[in-house]
């Protein structure tokens, strides 16, 4: 398999399915397509549009099958690989982990629109003042805090063990450290938990090494 990503210091959708793989030790080869410094447009375009209409990474290529779209990509890896409980084994939970990530798959876009993953960036600042000013930034927070405070344990992951709905939240845990914006205690435990799992490590690691910055990103994160 390969897993065609964005850069990792700004890719969030290229962030989940990649935690996947690499938190279950699926087999795949990483291919990153830097993105250019026009918007949606340039090299960065071109190429992907030569693998996938849409124009959007992640892609995942297993042999003839092609899976766009990172919710259908771990879906995809759930059936390939069922002996790995990438999706709770318990029903409930299953549940739970299934709308989770659906919700975070269509929903808090004041939260993206504001706060675009920036891992190596200190924004701290400009996290209080969009805080402060923004109503709807706040409505998002609150919502994630119910999410993440429904946890089965204060110091487990979000259905159990780690799994895709962690995965999804990942990017969120990233841009709070960037933003830092105000959480609850149990809302810091989890973000502890999460940034110390190792494939979040490795991300967060390599998306601060990593050399390029793109000016459109960087100016407004």
């Amino acid at each position: 398999m390969q897993l065609l990503i964005a850069n990792k210091n700004y890719s969030s959708w290229s962030m989940r399915p990649w935690l996947v793989l690499k938190a279950f030790n699926l087999p795949f080869d990483e291919v990153m397509i830097v993105f250019s410094d026009e918007p949606y447009a340039g090299e960065f375009k071109q190429k992907v549009l030569a693998v996938n209409p849409n124009g959007k990474v992640p892609i995942l290529l297993d042999q003839e099958q092609m899976v766009w779209d990172s919710l259908a990509i771990c879906e995809y890896l759930a059936e390939k690989f069922p002996q790995h409980a990438l999706w709770p084994a318990d029903l409930a939970l299953r549940v739970r982990a299934r709308c989770i990530s659906a919700e975070m798959h269509s929903g808090f876009m004041s939260l993206r629109s504001q706060c675009g993953m920036n891992i190596h960036a200190d924004l701290k600042a400009l996290g209080a003042k969009l805080w402060a000013e923004d109503e709807s930034l706040r409505k998002d927070m609150a919502r994630i805090e119910q999410i993440w405070t429904a946890r089965p344990r204060l110091d487990g992951f979000l259905c159990g063990e780690f799994s895709i709905a962690d995965a999804f939240y990942a990017p969120v845990v990233m841009r709070l450290n960037t933003y830092g914006l105000p959480v609850s205690d149990s809302a810091q435990r989890y973000m502890a938990l999460m940034i110390a799992h190792p494939a979040v490590q490795q991300w967060m690691q390599e998306a601060v090494a990593e050399p390029m910055r793109v000016a459109y990103l960087e100016a407004n994160p």
